[in-house]
């Protein structure tokens, strides 16, 4: 008997072996890719299964899930309950990543070996400029992020503004922001350090002027614009609140993706967003007669990169490092500008070519040397004065009065209890007296339905006293 239970027993374990087998097979054929919402040709995706298959004999298919808020990303991955094997953070969310030992290497010397032997390139075609940018990125020492984390896209946060209501000149300033003439017609990306960051430049750039260190006119070096970057003390989230609290009088609300929508349609007027949504509203707006323009005020603001890191808890990471390199390959990343609006750290002489192409607002004269370098590291010819959509590739001059935000680390926290009391009563006029109306009405009813039973006990006090007589 015992030796019929003992052969039971291990049948029933081998196969639930196989089954694990089997499940975990399975899921090694799935790479699970998590990233922004609207932010990839995803016909891509397909062709990335049969360029894998093609490459390594081996199957893959693209799990494709996405996410609005960099912090709503992280909390599902910080668990360790999300084994997503491709994530898309942004450059302050990769910094706690590395902090936080969630991530592992990219580039690894296997990899490296095994595509060489293909004869794929691998991430050669990122700018020279976006691996600088990823190189400042605070994180442990003896750790090089570029190691960890390969850029995707890239912009800036300034202002979309309607010219039919807001001059370029009065758009140049984030003074615009608190422009009463603008109450209810203004709207803010739903992004606490993307708004923290501008709001902060102006306030410093403004209280240095009123103590006579700048002019009228001057601005804050970028030396100085680099280190707030890094400002989270409790003075300066004082006053960054108490600017949004006078600029939230006007707003008409706090958008995570549908700003775009409220500027096509002129139900907003201005919006404080990333230049890639601006590149789509500026399009979309064409199309139904509305002009729209972009710009990154003169007193400076946040150039912004977002890469592909692969968590430690991912399973796939064979097809997670071949999809990170099938993204930087020149014609993909163009596709990906072309459906996106937003702009491919890709820095090649294909992407170069195609500049005119992906153009979506007027064409300027742009200094992009600092973007455009060939193998031998100088500029590609003509760069320093090519026509390009200045929405799209910021001059040389926007990008030197632009800073990269960093990791606020355990200051997180009181930036975002900030936020939420600058969101929290965020009540315009129109929504200040209707709430005041409703209570009242609802005072007086109260008030009256005492009054009414008051008046009932009286009557039927006065009913038993007529009764007993």
């Amino acid at each position: 008997m015992r030796l019929y239970t003992t052969k039971i027993f291990a049948i029933v374990a081998l196969i639930g072996l196989l089954l694990g087998c089997s499940g975990e097979e399975e899921r090694l054929q799935r790479l699970k890719v998590y990233n922004w919402g609207d932010y990839i040709d995803e016909e891509l995706l397909t062709e990335f299964e049969e360029w894998y298959f093609e490459h390594t004999g081996r199957q893959v298919e693209v799990v494709y899930q996405t996410f609005d808020i960099n912090e709503v990303m992280l909390a599902k991955i910080e668990n360790g309950h999300a084994d997503f094997d491709v994530v898309c953070p942004s450059e302050y969310i990769i910094e706690r990543m590395l902090r936080k030992e969630m991530l592992l290497p990219i580039l690894t010397e296997e990899f490296k070996a095994e595509i060489e032997a293909k004869n794929i390139d691998y991430f050669d075609a990122v700018s020279p400029y976006i691996k600088e940018q990823f190189s400042l990125l605070t994180a442990p020492e003896g750790i090089d992020p570029n190691d960890y984390s390969v850029g995707y896209m890239w912009g800036t946060t300034g202002i979309l503004y309607n010219k039919r209501y807001v001059t370029s000149e009065e758009a140049s300033s984030w003074a615009l922001m608190f422009d009463q003439r603008l109450d209810d017609k203004i709207f803010v990306k739903d992004a606490f350090r993307d708004v923290y960051s501008p709001i902060l430049i102006y306030a410093k750039t403004l209280e240095q002027r009123e103590a006579g260190i700048l002019g009228p006119d001057e601005t804050l070096q970028l030396n100085t614009i680099r280190e707030l970057m890094y400002d989270s003390s409790d003075e300066s989230i004082a006053l960054v609140e108490s600017y949004l609290k006078r600029m939230k009088e006007l707003v008409a609300g706090w958008e995570a993706d549908f700003g775009k929508e409220m500027m096509t349609q002129e139900k907003a007027w201005i919006n404080l967003m990333w230049s890639g949504d601006a590149v789509w509203a500026i399009d979309e707006a064409q199309s139904v007669d509305v002009e729209l323009g972009y710009a990154v005020p003169v007193e400076g603001s946040v150039v912004w990169f977002d890469g592909w890191v692969i968590p430690k808890y991912a399973r796939n990471t064979h097809a997670a490092r071949y999809f990170i390199d099938f993204m930087c390959k020149p014609e993909n990343a163009i596709r990906n500008m072309d459906a996106t609006g937003y702009v491919s750290v890709v820095a090649t002489d294909e992407v170069f070519e195609s500049l005119e192409e992906l153009a979506t607002g007027e064409l300027e004269v742009c200094d992009l040397s600092y973007l455009f370098i060939d193998s031998k590291g100088e500029p590609l010819e003509g760069s320093d004065s090519v026509m390009a959509d200045a929405t799209l590739y910021p001059d040389r001059s926007v990008i030197e009065r632009c800073g990269v935000m960093h990791d606020s680390g355990e200051r997180t926290d009181k930036m975002l209890e900030m936020w939420s009391r600058v969101k929290g009563d965020n009540l315009s006029t129109g929504m200040l007296v209707g709430i005041i109306i409703f209570f009242s009405l609802l005072l007086i009813w109260g008030i009256w339905r005492k009054v009414e039973k008051y008046l009932a006990a009286q009557r039927r006090a006065k009913r038993r006293k007529h009764h007993k007589r």
